[in-house]
């Protein structure tokens, strides 16, 4: 694989998750179909004495404000990890 074809988004349904500090954002898709594509944006919080994280919010954002927010985050030092939940 290329280094361009992994910086792509990918073309089905994928979970995909951030991690700065102890900021994490999970990017799921809840809603797919060939013209309405929406992911659900959950952001929490790792604490350090617990073993599971505090979720803060949850939102649902298009396919294309979902990639904007990914590339925004990465952007501002924000880097992928493993299922943090």
């Amino acid at each position: 694989m290329s280094a361009g074809a992994s910086r792509r988004p990918p073309l089905s349904p994928k979970e995909g998750w951030l991690i700065h500090g102890r900021q994490v954002l999970r990017f799921r898709p809840c809603r797919w179909e060939r013209d309405y594509q929406r992911l659900e944006i959950t952001s929490g919080e790792l604490l350090p004495d617990q073993a599971i994280p505090l979720l803060k919010r949850r939102k649902e954002l298009s396919r294309t404000e979902a990639l904007q927010l990914w590339e925004q985050k990465r952007k501002a030092g924000w880097v992928p990890c493993s299922p943090q939940w």
